[in-house]
């Protein structure tokens, strides 16, 4: 009765001995495993260097095209307020806009694809979701754009304002998506992107600058001259005051319209 107690402790210590490490490993594998889910799920997963380059390229190619030639695009419509209709300069300008735009719709479709085929798309974020609303956008656009009726249509009038309005949108959305991309992309990789998001808002600003400036520019170079034909001006005797008295109309200043800049450039 002895022995066989002692054979009993002796096969149990064996047993604890193999055993329980296969058994504490095995714990151990499965809780790494559902960690590792639960990180991939989160979207907190650290991507591979391939990855990670890939992430990056996608990024490049959507700041191209949403953050740089769609923008400047735009700018070349509102550069041309002031060229007279039907010359040479007007139709440069427009095939600028045009090669800008289609250029940076082609960049986009490059990195949607990229998206599509590399990353994992499960649409739970912000900017994945604003990403494909901007995707079917442009090329709505790009459509719009192809198909403008031809002036005197009543069509036309609804085409310049969905053309008009659609692509400030697109412009305006596909900006703030960048900043939403920079962001994912931090928390993606936790490397930072301070010095990325310095840049590109000085990018922005910039051209936000330009933008606004050069609708003033001829407006603060007429008052340049006027300050200087101003000063060789003399006073008015009385003669000229009581001529000008008597004709009121001619006090009334010139009519001045502003130039639709949109509007010259599709004609």
């Amino acid at each position: 009765m002895r022995n066989f107690h002692n054979l009993e402790l002796v096969t149990m210590s064996l047993c604890n001995a193999f055993l329980l490490p296969l058994v504490q490993g095995s714990a151990h594998e499965g809780l790494k495993k559902a960690r590792n889910q639960r990180s991939i799920e989160d979207g907190h997963e650290k991507p591979s260097h391939e990855k990670r380059s890939d992430i990056q390229l996608h990024g490049l190619l959507l700041w191209i095209s949403m953050g740089f030639l769609m923008p400047v695009g735009i700018l070349t419509v509102r550069m041309s307020g002031r060229i007279a209709r039907g010359s040479t300069q007007l139709k440069v300008f427009f095939y600028l806009h045009v090669i800008l735009q289609t250029l940076s719709l082609l960049l986009a479709s490059a990195g949607a694809v990229m998206s599509l085929r590399k990353f994992e798309n499960l649409f739970n974020n912000s900017h994945q979701r604003i990403g494909l609303a901007l995707y079917v956008a442009i090329w709505a656009q790009a459509v719009i754009g192809t198909f403008r009726p031809q002036r005197g249509k009543k069509e036309r009038s609804v085409w310049f304002l969905m053309h008009w309005s659609l692509g400030t949108i697109v412009s305006l959305v596909g900006i703030i998506n960048i900043y939403t991309g920079l962001n994912a992309y931090h928390k993606k990789t936790s490397r930072s992107i301070g010095l990325w998001t310095v840049l590109f808002t000085a990018e922005i600003c910039f051209i936000g600058f330009f933008y606004l400036f050069q609708d003033k520019w001829e407006f603060l170079q007429k008052q340049g001259v006027i300050l200087e034909d101003s000063e060789g001006v003399s006073a008015p005797d009385e003669q000229q005051v009581e001529a000008q008295s008597q004709n009121p109309m001619d006090l009334l200043p010139d009519p001045c319209t502003k130039q639709n800049a949109l509007r010259n450039l599709f004609d």
